[in-house]
């Protein structure tokens, strides 16, 4: 199955609502982005898609991307500098444990949604929301080669 058919259109605007909800809590901003396929390492990737969505770009560096490559059942969640910079080894890890538990189960919008509300949450006490935030990237889910999309 193709990546852009992965999620329905219920399926994607539960995935954006759950990053603008994950959003109300912290300064942070969150991406979705979805491959068929993963060329290489997944982390590598998932960089590669990072920077291609620009999210290397904003104010205070804390931008969270959600990676799938769903042919490969493979997936990365990856912060920017300013967050990597405040948080410890292994910051990710029960996010990532979590949203796995639910995709071993076919549970792949639960999982990811679980997973975003999760980070917004764990941002919260690095990146609080700032009166001023603004939302600097958007929330839609973006797929395929063209992460502009």
């Amino acid at each position: 199955m193709s990546a852009k058919k992965f999620f329905s259109k219920e399926q994607q605007e539960s995935i954006m609502n759950a990053i603008a909800a994950a959003e109300l809590n912290t300064s942070g901003e969150i991406r979705v982005h979805i491959d068929d396929k993963c060329k290489g390492d997944v982390l590598v990737q998932a960089a590669a898609v990072f920077s291609d969505l620009k999210m290397d770009k904003t104010k205070l560096r804390n931008g969270v991307l959600f990676y799938l490559a769903v042919d490969d059942q493979q997936f990365a969640i990856i912060g920017d500098k300013g967050i990597n910079e405040k948080v410890p080894a292994g910051f990710w890890d029960n996010i990532r444990d979590t949203m796995l538990a639910h995709f071993k189960k076919n549970e792949f919008t639960e999982g990811l949604n679980t997973g975003i509300v999760m980070a917004g949450e764990k941002l919260k006490s690095h990146f609080p929301l700032e009166s001023d935030d603004t939302n600097e990237l958007n929330n839609e889910v973006s797929f395929g080669n063209d992460p502009k999309n």
